[in-house]
């Protein structure tokens, strides 16, 4: 199914309730395909998903990925989604559904997000060289 399309089956799903509240829905995709692209957005794992800006998950866990590693030509990471104590390799639609209501409605985190400074993480570090590298 791939992250992709369990967003787009949860924005789907979400959009006709928010609307009908009044709240616009904006989906904003971005292909962080460079080291730069990572550093500017503060990416911290393959793929991400925020809502408002906040990373639906509050810690990162990873598992080896070969797709990514076959692409980069070496061994890396990507995210891992815990969702009711299971770990899966692609977000739940329910995990992104739930997080989009959470945002709007509260019941996320209530306390506020402290501001850490940014360091690219060593995994996306390989990931991109191995990129540039295979040209």
């Amino acid at each position: 199914m791939g992250t992709g399309n369990s967003l787009d089956e949860a924005i789907r799903d979400v959009s006709a309730v928010l609307n009908s509240a009044g709240y616009e829905v904006i989906l904003n995709k971005i292909n962080i395909n460079t080291k730069e692209l990572a550093i500017k957005h503060e990416f911290v794992s393959s793929p991400t998903i925020r809502i408002n800006g906040n990373d639906i998950v509050l810690e990162t866990t990873e598992t080896p990925c070969k797709d990514c590693g076959d692409l980069c030509g070496d061994s890396v990471d990507c995210r891992s989604w815990i969702y009711e104590g299971v770990e899966y390799n692609e977000p739940p639609k329910a995990m992104i559904v739930n997080a989009i209501l959470k945002e709007i409605y509260g019941g996320g985190n209530p306390t506020p997000k402290t501001k850490e400074e940014y360091v690219l993480p060593e995994n996306l570090e390989v990931f991109f060289e191995g990129l540039k590298k295979k040209g």
